[in-house]
């Protein structure tokens, strides 16, 4: 919701703040006081093209403030206020624009610099003003889908199952052309995984090999010294008495005293178990190192052949992964990736059955959904076609057409256009071709009435030409439209026909006067009797009478009722 927007140095509006409410708020006054240029202003910070013709005369720049509520704000605008880094917390968004004598123009959404582009972007969500073609949510074709789908639960429930069908067929389309941009590399991939399964596989790697072999190649390469150092501890542990240094010679002299002691004192029976023990444990020692002494063998032959695996180990090592667990995973891949080449055709074969498949249930649900689009089309385009005569436009007539065509998308297999004519014989033309300003916002107000209820989108409403060439009975039609409309989003309306400016929430009087050498114009908010007075001007003219006064009274009064019974639906 549009909550104020502050002017400075716009064409007329040296400096004006108007400050909107809910509902309907309606903006009066005479001719060429600058109420369109109000709505231009407002156009400025939805991203409409600034030229500097309209910076104020003497003024080096001019400037726009619009703060907007973000409350009920749509999904997709805080999306894009998100990606742009736009802190979305507070409840309020301010939009700065400034355009220079130079050219130059700068914009400020949430105190974040932002292009000219963006705030196109968001705009859509913000404001749609009604009467600028350029700006007309009502001529985008993903706004008329929206209008379609969103009120009709069946069609929804048609679209999910189309989009279920169209994912997953487009996956498999991805899968197939990634897979017809593999093959043709395919060749020399095939021949290089060969290549490098046959230098693994000939290499017959154990886990765990290249550790035992290390250890091997350090026994190996230490024989002599391992010799020396296993003889001397033999020496020393052995029991044959010719070494006086010998431990179990020693020990086996120690065993001897200590049984002589026992046979007279019992005392050292303790001592004598543990060195019966530490003997036995010391002999199966000597036992063991004699061997690995006599094992030991230098063999300079073994070492080569050793370390020549090592450095086939290594080599692959360092081409597939560091460890020999990696070059084993390397080996496991290479075959899994051969074994699907060796696949391909019959693996290509299968996926085109599938997208065949896909394909033709896709077919299927977008047969569906256009038929359903067409039937809810048809009802919608005859509830238009009746609001649009009843708000003046007795020769209209207006389709919503659903057309089948043959490239699937997201959103279905088919075309939407709404063709419009607003005179007999005249042929029915695509709405955007054909539609004048005042025309557009009818059509727009005439559809508004009819979703209101359930339009979701966070867009304010503004009116700019609605009530060019109507009065009477077609003026108090279009009046109550747009306050029917205004009881569930904000509507800005310019008007000049008391009908309609009786129905306000909020009522907005523009006017313009002289100030020195210049004109200016200002907005004032007007009060109850003010407005009673504005509404006789707009009824009678200048000449405003007591006989005017009270028909304006009147007026209101009606207008008020007809309020209160649209808060009752």
């Amino acid at each position: 919701m549009l909550k104020s927007l502050r002017v400075w140095n716009f064409a007329l509006l040296e400096e004006v703040a108007v400050e909107f409410g809910a509902g309907l708020n309606i903006l009066t006054g005479e001719t060429g006081a600058g109420k369109s240029i109000l709505i231009d202003a407002l156009g400025a910070v939805l991203g409409q093209r600034m030229s500097t013709d309209a910076i104020r005369s003497g003024s080096d720049a001019l400037r726009v403030e619009a703060v907007f509520s973000l409350d009920d704000a749509a999904e997709e605008l805080l999306s894009l206020l998100k990606a742009q880094e736009i802190d979305c917390e507070d409840d309020d968004l301010i939009i700065l624009r400034k355009v220079s004598g130079n050219g130059k123009s700068s914009v400020l959404v949430g105190g974040s610099h932002v292009t000219v582009s963006f705030l196109r972007s968001i705009a859509p969500y913000l404001m749609d003003i009604h009467g600028q073609n350029e700006n007309l949510a009502l001529l985008r074709e993903d706004s008329q889908r929206h209008l379609l789908e969103d009120g009709d639960a069946a069609l929804a429930e048609c679209l999910q199952a189309y989009r279920s069908v169209y994912h997953a067929w487009k996956e498999k389309r991805a899968l197939r052309a990634d897979r017809a941009d593999k093959v043709r590399e395919i060749g020399e991939r095939i021949d290089m995984l060969r290549w490098q399964e046959r230098e693994i596989a000939e290499a017959e790697l154990c886990e765990g090999e290249d550790e035992e072999l290390e250890m091997e190649i350090r026994r190996l390469s230490h024989t002599e010294k391992l010799v020396e150092y296993a003889a001397e501890a033999t020496a020393r542990l052995s029991e044959d008495g010719t070494a006086g240094m010998a431990v179990l010679t020693a020990l086996a002299q120690v065993r001897r005293d200590l049984d002589e002691i026992a046979r007279y004192d019992d005392s050292l029976s303790n001592a004598q178990s543990m060195i019966e023990e530490a003997y036995i444990s010391l002999r199966e020692a000597s036992y063991e190192v004699r061997d690995y002494c006599e094992s030991l063998d230098a063999d300079p032959a073994r070492l080569d052949r050793i370390q020549m695996r090592m450095d086939v180990i290594e080599r692959l090592k360092k081409k597939y992964g560091g460890t020999v667990a990696a070059v084993l995973a390397r080996l496991a891949s290479v075959r899994a990736e051969l074994e699907a080449a060796d696949n391909y055709d019959v693996d290509m074969a299968q996926l085109e059955k599938e997208i065949a498949a896909l394909e033709k249930r896709l077919a299927e649900r977008a047969a569906e959904l256009t038929a359903r689009r067409q039937e809810v089309g048809a009802r919608l385009s005859a509830d238009i076609a009746r609001e649009l005569q009843s708000l003046g436009m007795s020769k209209a007539r207006f389709q919503i057409v659903v057309t089948p065509e043959d490239q699937y998308t997201n959103g279905g297999a088919d075309s939407l256009r709404m063709l419009f004519s607003a005179n007999v014989g005249e042929e029915e033309k695509p709405l955007e071709k054909v539609a004048s300003g005042g025309e557009l916002s009818r059509i727009a107000l005439a559809i508004k009435a009819i979703v209101a209820a359930r339009d979701t989108s966070g867009a304010s409403m503004v009116f700019d030409e609605i009530d060019a060439g109507i009065g009477g009975r077609t003026a108090q039609m279009v009046a109550e439209r747009i306050a029917y409309v205004a009881r569930y989003k904000q509507v800005l309306c310019i008007t000049h026909l008391p009908q309609i400016a009786c129905m306000a929430d909020e009522h907005l009087y523009i006017s313009k006067s002289v100030k020195g050498d210049a004109t200016v114009t200002q907005v004032d908010s007007l009060g109850e009797e003010e407005r009673t007075r504005e509404i006789a001007r707009m009824a009678s003219g200048d000449d405003v009478t007591e006989a005017a006064l009270a028909n304006a009274r009147e007026m209101l009064m009606n207008a008020r009722k007809k309020r209160a019974e649209f808060r009752k639906k």
